[in-house]
């Protein structure tokens, strides 16, 4: 059964969803009753995140495959590894949760991703990806270490199968022969003619004990016939690799000595049941290629795969997503300038790891097509790539989240930096994410920079000021630079004509105040805004620095605020350890000036769990009524109510 919209008063109708509260409760279904199950799944899912938003369009698609697993395999003994782990809601359905996805991606809720805390079911965490395949090798290894006999299954995307990690544990699989199924979810390519009668028979007689037997034992009399033996068993290999080539379609996997299976129709559980069964008997790893449909039962989703992939809560019945009306978000920005910056500089060139929507570079694509680089899923290559361009006069900005630039740290220090390459870096997702939560937190990355000798860092207080960053680090010839900017709306700040260059290693008073000083970084400046506000009403007058540079700092005005004696508080969206109030403290003790009264704001040393922006901001005190409370508590009272 397959729907396109679920009409009103139909919903709410999953009768054997309703009954399965563990994977063992699959395996008294029948066939046509998991089809059913399938069926019902698709329509709970297409419910529940109409309203919480989430990852669509890939969980629509692994709905037979899922239930497939569960059905033949016996989690938790058995692991599943779910790479990346944004398409594990059916998974986490079927694993005693469906109950709890009125708070998927919400603050203490249901985690959008692989929970280890959630579940013995889920086994392995990722919320980056290509790392399935790793995690399942050191699984088989340390399974047969410990002499057990559980099965090792990883499903794995074609997207993440570009990653380098993932291609550097198919050659160690390959060559170590583990016992595990690697599960390849393709959901680019469509199911081709030869996938009929001649690959099921060779399925078959490829994962059959008796075969792979009787094979050796042929290979072995045949070298011992004297003379030509040995001649006779190559031109047979030959042979044998030719009929491969033509008849194999994954002779790649082959070749790295994985046994291939497929490719099957993902969302035919006869099929998906009896090729598992297949791989089951195999001796060695076994790559069991699947194709699916993104967004599969739900006609918006599998129209437009790529807009349903992380979606905002929609209207079931016309597809409409829910988007709050505002200024544009940073990203918008960010596109809409690099776009008319490129205009004018032939040599801008944007690079991205996989994700030209996300990063807003759709639109340059458009105009630009032969300026875009999308390299895959490939975050290092992508890095060096940016400083082999820059090297040859090009001006590469390259678009990444913050969480996805740190799986590129070496290349930035290596072939980047040391090499002080005028490689623009546009960070997006700077500071926290909201729903994705702590795999995909912003927060490192002040950190993880700023001790890279070369590197500017800057971030922008509002969106206009973006503006004119993005013309800084154009201008800019004398290294890399970078920007980064959050996962939120602008203030709608009036945008100024024409762009201007900002002096590097410059910051600017907000607001003056003679009472205490606070030094606000991004995000930080409307809530520093907000509590000089307050604290005005009770004398209290807070001095309010935009510290859009956060290195170079604008060593001239810590000098002075050093003389004015002023407490000093920092406010950053990014981690405590090493950030920039960090920087603020070296300074100071490098310039031997003691006695200050500073105190830093930002986010202590543990993981913040998902919910929305306000509430981890929240619950790590970067409110305005935190910096009320630190600046009161710095500024002797008879300088209060002055």
């Amino acid at each position: 059964m397959e729907f396109s919209f679920i009409p009103t008063g139909k919903r709410g109708n999953h009768v054997l969803l309703e009954q399965i509260t563990q994977p063992k409760d699959l395996k008294r279904l029948s066939i046509e009753q998991l089809e059913q199950l399938a069926t019902e799944t698709r329509q709970f899912l297409v419910e529940k995140l109409s309203v919480t938003g989430g990852h669509l369009s890939s969980n629509l698609g692994v709905v037979e495959l899922t239930i497939a697993l569960h059905y033949l395999f016996n989690s938790p003994n058995d692991k599943f590894i779910f790479d990346v782990g944004h398409q594990s809601y059916v998974h986490k359905m079927l694993t005693g949760r469906m109950d709890k996805f009125d708070t998927l991606r919400k603050y203490k809720g249901l985690c959008g991703f692989v929970k280890r805390s959630e579940s013995e079911h889920d086994v392995w965490e990722a919320g980056h990806s290509s790392t399935s395949l790793s995690a399942a090798m050191g699984m088989a290894i340390a399974r047969d270490l410990k002499g057990d006999n559980n099965r090792v299954v990883a499903i794995i995307g074609d997207g993440a199968l570009t990653g380098g990690m993932a291609l550097e544990a198919l050659n160690h699989i390959g060559h170590e022969k583990k016992n595990l199924i690697v599960v390849l979810n393709d959901n680019e390519m469509s199911i081709a003619p030869n996938v009929g009668a001649l690959h099921n028979y060779l399925g078959k007689i490829r994962s059959d004990k008796h075969y792979v037997k009787v094979k050796e034992e042929v290979e072995y009399l045949i070298k011992k016939i004297p003379a030509i033996g040995g001649t006779l068993a190559k031109t047979i290999e030959k042979l044998k690799d030719s009929l491969k080539y033509m008849v194999v379609p994954g002779v790649l996997f082959e070749e790295l000595g994985l046994t291939y299976l497929g490719p099957l129709d993902g969302h035919n559980l006869p099929v998906l049941l009896e090729t598992l069964k297949q791989a089951e008997k195999v001796e060695g790893p076994v790559l069991l290629h699947v194709v699916t449909l993104k967004g599969k039962g739900y006609s918006p989703a599998e129209a437009d795969s790529h807009a349903w992939h992380g979606a905002s809560p929609y209207k079931i019945e016309s597809g409409q997503m829910l988007k709050s009306v505002g200024p544009p978000m940073y990203t918008e920005v960010f596109s809409k300038s690099l776009i008319e910056l490129a205009r004018e500089d032939s040599r801008i060139v944007a690079v991205t790891p996989a994700m030209p929507g996300g990063s807003g570079l759709l639109g340059f694509a458009a105009e630009f097509p032969n300026r875009m680089i999308d390299v895959g899923i490939a975050e290092q290559h992508a890095a060096t790539l940016c400083a082999a361009l820059a090297n040859e006069g090009i001006k590469p900005v390259f678009a990444v989240y913050s969480t996805f630039l740190q799986r590129a740290y070496d290349q930035v220090v290596h072939d980047i930096c040391r090499a002080n390459l005028n490689v623009i870096f546009a960070i997006d997702r700077a500071g926290f994410v909201g729903p994705d939560g702590e795999t995909h937190q912003g927060v490192y990355d002040i950190a993880y920079l700023r001790s890279i000798p070369n590197m500017v860092l800057m971030m922008p207080k509002d969106e206009n000021e973006l503006r004119h960053m993005m013309k800084t680090a154009v201008d800019y010839n004398e290294g890399p630079i970078a920007i980064r900017y959050p996962r939120i709306s602008g203030l709608g700040t009036s945008m100024d004509n024409p762009y201007q260059t900002l002096p590097i290693g410059t910051w600017e008073v907000l607001r003056p105040g003679d009472s205490a000083v606070v030094l606000a970084v991004g995000p930080m400046i409307p809530l520093a805004m907000e509590a000089a506000e307050q604290l005005s009403k009770d004398g209290v007058q807070l001095r309010v620095v935009n510290a859009r540079f956060i290195k170079p700092m604008d060593e001239a005005m810590l000098l002075q605020l050093a003389k004015d004696n002023l407490p000093i508080i920092t406010m950053e969206e990014g981690a405590l350890m090493g950030g920039f109030g960090s920087s603020v403290l070296e300074y100071y003790a490098n310039q031997n000036l003691y006695g200050l009264r500073i105190k830093i704001l930002g986010i202590p040393d543990y993981f913040v769990e998902h919910g929305s922006v306000p509430e981890q901001r929240k619950e790590v005190g970067l409110t305005a009524e935190k910096l009320v409370s630190e600046v009161k508590s710095l500024v002797p009272r008879k300088r209060q109510h002055a």
